[in-house]
């Protein structure tokens, strides 16, 4: 693999902007070496046999007068208007061919490296103060196990702490700022004065490490939001495994800072001898001595912390066993071993095996919308991953446990595996003689699935992918309780995902009334004529558009954002219009049929606009090709394409209203396909509003989340 496209592979996606543009050099290299053609200079040819630089780093000797008087280029250390300081690179012997782009290389790749420097000291200095509040809250750890221990040791504090459970509300801003890590070892020191270490505990109170329904409605009604915390060893167990994951987090963080330093100082050797190379000079050794002798390079406070917190993690947290600590630490990149090919087949040939069964078993149309659902999701991870969307830190996965597109295709041909045996093991059976009644033992298999499906999803053990399984719960129950908690991206993207789902919720509602009420064993469909299941079929299609009105008032009214307000008008449209055309569809009339049409094509002009504008920030008229100042995928057409399938897709729903029939397909049927065009719409979706997202973070260089920490230190 040639450096460019390494190079480019192993940067911090969120950071791109503050790397060397490497691929900027290489242009103007080229243009240096098509000038020295156009004007028939000789390129002087590197000898086979140079002398070896050795393993270690270059060395520091002070060059003769001699030396000095033969360099082809001289680079001189500034201080500038802003404290920083600045490189500037002169060339002393230029010739006519090339001359002015040589010029525009060095100031280019000086700017280049000015702005890699700053970005890098910027980091650093970060770090510290990072470290610095992180040795505090190692003080208050080792307190918090010595009266654990300890409990009847003499000493002048208090028994008990002040907990404010909203305290993470409060402090969060200021602690994300002031981070840290400890810097010394306070192990031995603590033993020998007890009072003295136990005394950071008058001073210290502890977060709460996330916001819960019940200090949401606390904090409504405004009352006490403190409690007496005790020195138990189940709340030194979760300060500890707290702590634990700001280590982690933390030591991610070094290790991004260590990898930039190293990427920038090898890509300036990169392209210094692409140029010594093509310009004929031997320039690189005297630049590569001034980059030795920078900021970027001489500064190792990196490494020493990341020393420094790898011994403290291996005594404090893993027991002493480096080995655990090291696998926390690093966790290993997971390997994805399944064929794709194998499974996209597998997949696509039996949803088109559901799918033409469906219209005989109305009842199996749940697992065809969840399988396809799954297999767009398996697209998006194969294309944001192509494209380099950081899509693990969007959504918030721990490292290392994110699943690839080849394992989420493995579930869905599993799922599509199970539901396919069921349907056809459902159609293969016979009616008793003598009952004129039908095998229990078959007409159950839909609902054993399901069964099946919700148990190994709430499955405890460590099988079939526990910590996205987990994480997936959390986020549909964050759904649920939507105005309790603190809206965060993952919470919004999957009830944005549920709106798309509207038929598979009210094929689970059938699933409730067919076996619930109505006469299974005789396959006889009742629901329809029930009053109990109509009012469901409203209620079920609103569930998912409520949860994200709700996120957006939620929102709207503790981030003073206008843009909020209106998201939630869009989404209060939308359950106008569901609940209309659901009503049309049960009630045939034209009053009925006017309303839905009007307030239908008002939510989805609404929508689609909300969609290109605000989702994928897109149409913007400041842009000349009008889409938006960077893009991810080269091709332009591909953004003009999605905006029309996009609109079209969404102007599919109308035909609920207008009537269109085909005389070849069945009402469900169409239904049926209105819902799989509109998963498809959603898959699409989904890739340009992470994207968006995405580049959102690049531009503000976010590339990691903030950690809340255990402790919160009253201000003296």
């Amino acid at each position: 693999m040639k450096f460019g496209k390494e190079f480019a592979a192993q940067l911090i996606p969120e950071w791109q902007q503050a790397y060397v543009d490497y691929s900027c050099l290489k242009s103007i290299l080229q243009e240096i070496q098509n000038a020295r053609k156009r004007s028939g200079a000789v390129t002087r040819k590197q000898p086979v046999h140079r002398n070896f630089s050795g393993l270690t780093n270059r060395s520091n000797r002070v060059a003769t007068s001699e030396e000095l008087e033969n360099q082809d280029i001289m680079v001189s250390e500034m201080i500038g208007d802003d404290g920083f300081e600045r490189y500037e690179t002169s060339i002393m012997r230029v010739a006519e061919a090339g001359r002015e782009p040589e010029l525009v290389f060095f100031k280019t790749l000086d700017l280049e490296f000015d702005k890699v420097n700053h970005f890098y000291k910027s980091k650093v200095e970060e770090m510290v103060k990072e470290a610095m509040v992180l040795n505090k809250q190692m003080d208050a750890l080792i307190a918090f196990r010595i009266k654990v221990d300890q409990p009847s040791s003499s000493w002048i504090c208090s028994e008990t702490v002040s907990v404010d459970v909203n305290a993470l509300d409060t402090t969060e801003h200021r602690l994300a700022d002031v981070m840290g890590i400890i810097v010394s070892n306070h192990g031995d020191s603590t033993r020998g004065n007890m009072p003295e270490a136990l005394s950071v505990l008058e001073r210290i109170r502890l977060n709460k490490d996330q916001e819960t329904p019940l200090s949401r409605i606390r904090n409504v009604l405004k009352l006490s939001s403190h409690e007496e915390l005790k020195f138990t060893r189940e709340n030194l167990k979760k300060i500890e495994e707290r702590l634990k994951d700001v280590f982690i987090k933390f030591y991610r963080k070094l290790r991004h800072l260590n990898n930039y330093s190293f990427l920038n100082t090898l890509a300036i050797s990169k392209i210094m001898k692409k140029y010594d190379k093509i310009a004929s000079r031997n320039a690189a050794k005297t630049y590569m001595e001034t980059v030795d002798k920078s900021y970027l390079t001489i500064c190792d406070e990196i490494r020493k912390l990341m020393v420094r917190v790898e011994s403290i993690f291996v005594e404090y947290f893993a027991s002493s066993n480096r080995s655990k600590a090291m696998n926390l630490l690093r966790p290993k990149v997971k390997k994805e071993k399944h064929r794709t090919t194998l499974f996209v087949g597998c997949s696509v040939s039996l949803v088109i095996a559901l799918a033409l069964l469906i219209h005989a078993r109305n009842i199996m149309g749940l697992f065809g919308f969840v399988v396809l659902h799954m297999i767009m999701y398996a697209s998006n991870i194969y294309f944001w991953k192509r494209y380099r969307v950081n899509y693990p830190f969007i959504f918030g996965f721990k490292e290392g446990t994110e699943l690839g597109y080849r394992h989420v295709l493995l579930l869905s041909f599993g799922l599509n595996t199970l539901a396919l045996a069921a349907v056809i093991m459902n159609l293969d059976m016979e009616m008793d003689p003598n009952t004129n009644d039908y095998k229990t033992i078959t007409e159950l298999l839909p609902l054993f699935i399901v069964g099946l499906v919700i148990l190994i999803t709430i499955c405890p053990f460590n099988i079939f992918y526990r910590s996205s399984r987990f994480f997936f719960i959390m986020v549909v129950f964050r759904c649920i309780a939507a105005p309790l908690y603190k809206i965060n991206l993952p919470d919004f993207f999957l009830a944005d995902q549920f709106t798309s789902q509207v038929q598979a919720l009210r094929s689970l509602e059938f699933y409730i009334c067919y076996y619930g009420w109505g006469d299974f064993r005789l396959r006889q469909n009742t629901c329809r004529s029930s009053h109990v299941y109509s009012t469901f079929y409203f209620i079920v299609a609103v569930i998912p558009y409520w949860s994200r009105f709700l996120q957006c008032v939620r929102r709207l009214i503790e981030e003073k954002d206008s843009t909020e307000g209106y998201n939630a008008l869009k989404y209060f449209l939308t359950i106008v219009a569901v609940c209309l055309r659901t009503a049309y569809s049960l009630n045939r009339g034209n009053s009925w049929r006017n309303a839905a049409w009007f307030f239908s094509a008002l939510a989805t002009f609404y929508g689609t606009y909300w969609d290109i504008v605000f989702d994928w920030g897109l149409l913007h008229k400041s842009s000349k090709s009008w889409l938006r100042g960077k893009l991810l995928v080269p091709h332009k057409s591909v953004y003009y394409v999605a905006m029309v399938v996009n609109v079209v897709l969404r102007l599919a729903w109308l035909q609920t209203v207008l009537d269109f029939n085909i005389p070849f397909l069945h009402r469900e049927i169409m239904v049926a396909l209105l819902a799989i065009l509109e998963i498809i719409r959603r898959g699409i979706w989904n890739f340009f509003r992470l994207e968006n997202e995405h580049l959102n973070n690049v531009g503000k260089f976010r590339a990691f989340k903030s950690v809340p920490l255990p402790f919160n230190f009253d201000e003296e």
